[in-house]
Formats: C-alpha cells, sequence, structure tokens
C-alpha cells in the first residue's frame, strides 16, 4: 500500500512538471513574435547584394524569428535622398510606427535627417559601439552625429605607388610636390573629371595648402569671399599638373599603374585591394597615406526614431558590426576598411589578411589622416575654383 502510494505521488510530481513545462513552452511560443525587419540601403549594387545574401541570412540564422527584407534604392547621394524622402514622408503622415527599420546611409543624408528628427540615438545601447573611434561617428559634414549612426565601413583614398621606382615614397604633400618635380611624368590622377579619388587628391591639396580642414569639412561655416583667397593654392596645382600624367579615371590610374605608366597615384583602398585579389594589379604595389590627410567616406547604419522593431534593428546593427563579421564580410569579401576600429579585427581575421590591409596604411593612420569631404557649398566652390585657375 505504502509503495503504490509512493508510486502514486511520484507519477503527480511527473505530471505537474511535464504540465508546467509545457504550459511554459505554450507561453513561450506565444510571446516569440515572428519579425519582418525592412533594412533599406543606398549604394551600388554590391550594397543589394551585401543584405540580401549575406548580412540579412547570416543575421536571421542566428534569430530565427526575424527576417530582413533589403530594399535598394540606388547609388550615390540620390539613393540617400530617396531614403530621406521615404522616412519624411511616414513622418509627416503622423503614423505610430514607421516602416523603415533600419537604413545605409550616406553622409548627406544626415544633415537633412538629423534637421527634421527623423533618428534614434541608439548607437551608445549596442555592445559594439565600444569599437567606435573613427571621427566620422561624431560629426558628419560639420553635423554633430555621435550616437545616431554605426559606420559599417569606410572607404579611403590614399597613393598608390610602385616600390621598384619609388624607394622612399613621399609622406607628406610636401614631399611629393619635390618627388614630382624630381620624376616628371610619373605620378598620374585624373583631375577632377571621371573619379573620385583625383578629386580626393584635389581636395586634400587645398586642406593642406590652406589648413583649414576643421572649417572647410566639420564646422563651417561657408563664406564665399574666402574662395578668392585659394588662387595661390590652384595656381600651385596647375603647376603641378604639367609634370603629371593624367588618366581616364578611378579605374585609369589602376591601369597606369599596373602597366608601369606611372609609379604612383591616388585610388580608392578597396578598388586597389579589389583589382589586386583580382589578378589586375601586380601584388608588389603598396600604398601611403600622406601628411596631412586624404579624404574617404564611411556608410552609416541610422534607425528611424519610430520603428516598429528597434530591438531588432539594433541587434541586427550590432550584428554586422562585431568584430568577427566586420572582417570575414565588411575587409575579407568587399575589401573596405571596417567601420569599427582596425585594431578589434585581431583574432577575428587571418593574420596574413590583417596584416596585408593594414601594411601601408594602418588604423591608426586611418584615425589621424583620415579626412572627410568638405562641407557641400566648399566642396563645390573647390570644383568650380579647379575649373576656373587650372588650365
Amino acid at each position: 500500500m505504502q509503495k503504490g502510494k509512493k508510486f502514486f505521488d511520484q507519477l503527480l510530481v511527473f505530471l505537474v512538471v511535464i504540465g508546467l513545462v509545457l504550459v511554459g513552452g505554450q507561453k513561450e511560443g506565444r510571446t516569440v513574435e515572428r519579425v519582418k525587419l525592412i533594412y533599406m540601403t543606398a549604394g551600388d549594387v554590391n550594397m543589394l547584394a551585401l543584405g540580401q545574401n549575406v548580412i540579412g541570412p547570416q543575421f536571421s540564422k542566428k534569430y530565427p524569428h526575424v527576417s530582413v527584407m533589403t530594399i535598394h534604392t540606388g547609388p550615390g547621394n540620390a539613393g540617400s535622398q530617396r531614403i530621406f524622402e521615404k522616412v519624411l514622408a511616414e513622418s509627416e503622415s503622423k503614423k505610430k510606427t514607421w516602416d523603415v527599420d533600419v537604413a545605409m546611409i550616406h553622409q548627406i543624408f544626415l544633415k537633412w535627417a538629423m534637421e527634421k528628427n527623423l533618428l534614434m540615438p541608439y548607437a551608445k545601447d549596442i555592445g559594439t559601439w565600444k569599437y567606435i573611434t573613427s571621427p566620422f561617428a561624431k560629426s558628419s559634414l560639420g553635423v554633430k552625429v555621435e550616437g545616431y549612426v554605426m559606420p559599417m565601413f569606410h572607404s579611403q583614398t590614399t597613393l598608390a605607388y610602385n616600390p621598384d621606382h619609388v624607394k622612399a615614397p613621399p609622406k607628406s604633400y610636401d614631399e611629393l610636390v619635390e618627388w614630382v618635380k624630381k620624376n616628371p611624368k610619373k605620378f598620374g590622377y585624373n583631375g577632377i573629371k571621371g573619379g573620385m579619388s583625383g578629386v580626393s587628391f584635389t581636395v586634400g591639396w587645398v586642406y593642406w595648402k590652406t589648413g583649414k580642414y576643421k572649417k572647410y569639412a566639420v564646422t563651417g561655416p561657408f563664406e564665399k569671399s574666402e574662395v578668392a583667397s585659394w588662387e595661390p593654392a590652384f595656381k600651385d596645382l596647375e603647376a603641378f599638373n604639367k609634370n603629371v600624367t593624367f588618366t581616364a579615371g578611378n579605374v585609369g590610374t589602376l591601369d597606369a599603374l599596373n602597366r608601369g605608366e606611372i609609379w604612383m597615384g591616388p585610388v580608392w583602398v578597396d578598388m586597389f585591394f579589389t583589382f589586386m585579389n583580382e589578378g589586375k594589379m601586380d601584388p608588389k604595389m603598396r600604398m601611403v597615406l600622406p601628411e596631412p590627410g586624404m579624404p574617404g567616406q564611411p556608410m552609416y547604419f541610422v534607425i528611424p526614431r519610430k520603428t516598429a522593431h528597434p530591438e531588432e534593428a539594433k541587434k541586427f546593427i550590432e550584428f554586422v558590426t562585431s568584430p568577427a563579421i566586420q572582417a570575414k564580410e565588411i575587409v575579407q569579401r568587399f575589401n573596405w576598411y571596417p567601420g569599427i576600429d582596425g585594431s578589434h579585427l585581431k583574432g577575428s581575421i587571418p593574420q596574413e589578411i590583417f596584416d596585408k590591409i593594414y601594411a601601408d596604411v594602418t588604423p591608426q593612420d586611418l584615425s589621424k589622416k583620415g579626412r572627410a569631404f568638405p562641407l557641400a557649398n566648399y566642396f563645390d566652390a573647390i570644383l568650380e575654383s579647379y575649373e576656373k585657375w587650372i588650365r
């Protein structure tokens, strides 16, 4: 009798425990809601491929209840403007929540969006904020953006050179001018036509000659009367240009360097490594980022202020800005510099790849000499001045 009662008691306890587990499971099942995260990205088609085929599926694998829908709005500032127009329209509609959860945008977007209070200050809430050291995460084209953005990657211009002919590469614009005098026609760039590598070099020249990087790129304000003072700087560039070879654009500079027609020229780092990986560039070629620096540009993650899924949006950005994903996808697959400080990639990237991408231009170089493009009015004025004073 005692044995039977004991068995019954044990069975009862077992059934109660099972019941609690089942009820808890059902309760948990009801709380795990399926989420569709709307990710809208500007940029070239590689940005669509990155969202659709790489980071979206990988994130959903880690968080099975979240699917990511990638919507591509097109390249350049026009792509970012379409995102701005969409989010602004939602803001003006007075909707309780907005459709777009996460967006990938260019710098110009931030000026528009911050003026209209369209963004959520999320960045300092996520675990990967501690990896951010870039000045571009604090200010963008004169707009304070700290806390509102996380750079996904950074695209940088540098001077690429052939070490067989350039034994001691110039470490500054001053030294470059002297080098070109001694090696006429062996420096090549595209001026301001056909690609932004030449534009970047020209902007860097103006920063060097005027010493006013902070005003022109960060603080402003634009003073039209100041533009006339640039004439000597552009006349010096005109004299410099007499000893250079003009190329057909970004690709033209890389091709001329690989063929030996020039020994040095400004390039985009991601294009430089892509050419190298595809066998279009001699692997012996090297890079240097001269003082006082050259411009580059990040692309940023932002979260619209009234996203319907703020926690999932933060997790998505945290996932993509983690050292592992930055190393594997941003650096190894797409040849960009990471959005986070590159020193945090050690251990997440093969040492030979880390050494390759940072052999010549270190994370410290990028932090010190990676410059922003100018504020819009100054940018236009620099291009107009080039056309006016350089023949």
